[in-house]
C-alpha cells in the first residue's frame, strides 16, 4: 500500500488562514471607510487600499460593493454582540444584573464607528434599489440579535406584559442618543439617561 502525501493538506492550512486574515482585513477596513468617508467616498479601491490589498484580492471575496459592505457591518455587529456577552458573562455575585452598566454597554453599541457605518449604509440604501432589500435584511437580523442579548443581559422575562416592548424602548432610546451623539460629545445628558433607564427597568422588570 502506498503512502498517502499529507503535503496538499499542509499547505491548504495557511492559504485558508491567510484567506480569512485577508477577508477580515477587508470587512474592518470597510466599516472604518464607510464611519469616515460615508457611501459616496467608499470604493472597494479604497477598501482595499486601507486593507492593504490588491482590488483584484479584495473582489475575490466581494464580488460587488454591496457584497463588501453589507458583510461589513453585520461581521463588525456580530463581533460587538460577541465582546458585549463576554463583558456580562460572570454576572452579579447574587446574580442580579447591573442594569446601569448593561445600559449603559448597549448605549455604546449606538456610539461607535459601527452606527456612523451603519447609518452611512442606511442613508444609501434609502437611494439605491440594489442595496435597498440587503440592509432592510441585515438590519432587522442586527435588531433582533441585540434585542435577545439585551433581554438576556437585563433578566428580563419577555413572558409578562409589557415587558417585551420595555425592553424594545430602552434600545429605541439608546438608537436616538447615538443619532444624537453624531454631531456633539453627548457624555454629560446620555448618562443622566442611562441612570434614569435603569431605574425605569428596576422598577419595570422587577
Amino acid at each position: 500500500m502506498g503512502v498517502v502525501s499529507t503535503a496538499g493538506f499542509n499547505a491548504a492550512a495557511p492559504k485558508q488562514d491567510r484567506s480569512r486574515a485577508t477577508r477580515q482585513r477587508l470587512l474592518q477596513a470597510a466599516v472604518a471607510c464607510l464611519a469616515e468617508h460615508g457611501w459616496a467616498g467608499s470604493t472597494v479601491s479604497v477598501v482595499a487600499e486601507r486593507a492593504g490589498v490588491s482590488r483584484g484580492a479584495a473582489q475575490h471575496h466581494f464580488r460587488t460593493r454591496e457584497d463588501l459592505f453589507t458583510a461589513a457591518v453585520e461581521y463588525v455587529a456580530e463581533e460587538r454582540s460577541t465582546a458585549l456577552r463576554a463583558l456580562f458573562k460572570e454576572g452579579a455575585p447574587d446574580g442580579a444584573p447591573d442594569r446601569r452598566a448593561v445600559v449603559a454597554a448597549l448605549v455604546d453599541l449606538y456610539t461607535g464607528p459601527l452606527f456612523r457605518a451603519a447609518l452611512h449604509l442606511w442613508v444609501a440604501a434609502s437611494n439605491e434599489d440594489q442595496l435597498r432589500g440587503r440592509v432592510t435584511e441585515l438590519e432587522a437580523h442586527v435588531g433582533r440579535e441585540t434585542h435577545r442579548i439585551a433581554v438576556e443581559l437585563l433578566g428580563a422575562d419577555e413572558t409578562r406584559p409589557g415587558v417585551r416592548e420595555t425592553v424594545q424602548g430602552m434600545l429605541d432610546m439608546a438608537r436616538g442618543l447615538g443619532l444624537a451623539n453624531l454631531l456633539t460629545d453627548d457624555t454629560g445628558r446620555r448618562d443622566k439617561v442611562v441612570a434614569q433607564w435603569a431605574a425605569l427597568l428596576d422598577e419595570a422588570l422587577g
